[in-house]
């Protein structure tokens, strides 16, 4: 939106280090308390006329925030919401939704993976693999269930060696240097804080393990394939679609994840040429292009 000369302004719970990184790439932050039911979303818009369109990237939009922005005048998009609220949007782009009987809400609804916002840049990224030499693994920002350290303890079980980034709200550290505690000097390399740029660690590896958000499918974009873990029940869905366009394994949900996956002589060539086919990148350009539509109309 930045680079199309459309201005953007976050409202964000007051979470620093999110809050730090958003102002570190120049972006304007408004710390407020999203679930506060006290019609804050009016007295905002008051104060930011300008405003044409709100975009929403949460889970269950309400009904009653959704009615208090379309009453302001303005137009609202959603991103993969399962809410009440979602049926109130101008624009609901449902990238994540692959179930045959999701029931999604909104007066415009585009689903499906050619809505996936990639960067294009991805495209330079891309190569075919061969090896699981290079084992990389990336649970997301928070890794709300400790996902991590599990996975952790599964491949130090076969002497795996990987590279693991913890995301900026990573809770589970103590429960990951246990299992360092028990590993052979040089088995895991560990980025805390996350990384400058995950693509390009992606591009450094041969196999991922990653959540069911958007992560496998960047992967997927740059020829890496993925097992898949879901972390939230949403994401079940989103894992069993990856293993259906055959750049992904499915492990299952987190608390039954099976890791015998590890023991697998995996088909990465095969999976590697699938994920390219896939996931193109031009999702980007076609959500940029109803958001704009979405911003013209009149209210």
């Amino acid at each position: 939106m930045r680079s199309a000369g459309l201005p953007v302004r976050y409202l964000i719970n007051d979470h620093p280090s999110s809050v730090a990184r958003l102002r570190s790439l120049g972006y304007d932050v408004d710390i407020v308390d999203l679930i506060a039911g006290d019609g804050w979303e009016g007295r905002w818009l008051d104060e930011h006329p300008d405003t044409r369109v709100w975009i929403n990237d949460r889970l269950h939009t309400d009904a009653d925030h959704a009615r208090r922005v379309k009453a302001a005048g303005r137009r609202l998009a959603t991103f993969d919401d399962r809410g009440d609220g979602a049926a109130l949007a101008d624009l609901h782009v449902a990238a994540l939704s692959f179930e045959d009987g999701d029931r999604l809400q909104g007066q415009v609804v585009l689903q499906g993976v050619d809505y996936l916002l990639l960067d294009a840049g991805l495209a330079a990224l891309r190569r075919e693999r061969g090896r699981a030499d290079r084992i990389l693994l990336t649970m997301g920002g928070a890794d709300t269930w400790g996902i991590t350290p599990r996975v952790m303890q599964a491949l130090l079980d076969r002497r795996r060696e990987a590279t693991v980034v913890l995301g900026p709200a990573f809770a589970h550290h103590d429960a990951v240097d246990a299992v360092l505690m028990q590993a052979p000097a040089g088995l895991f390399t560990i980025h805390r804080n996350g990384v400058p740029s995950l693509t390009e660690e992606m591009a450094r590896h041969d196999l991922a393990i990653t959540a069911g958000g958007m992560t496998p499918f960047e992967a997927n974009a740059v020829g890496l394939p993925c097992i898949v873990i879901a972390s939230e029940g949403f994401e079940v869905p989103v894992g069993r679609a990856l293993e259906r366009l055959g750049g992904c394994i499915f492990a299952g949900y987190h608390a039954e994840a099976d890791m015998t996956v590890l023991d697998r002589d995996l088909p990465l060539s095969s999976m590697s040429r699938a994920a390219m086919k896939a996931v193109d990148l031009k999702g980007c350009s076609r959500v940029m292009a109803a958001l704009v539509a979405v911003s013209k109309e009149q209210a």
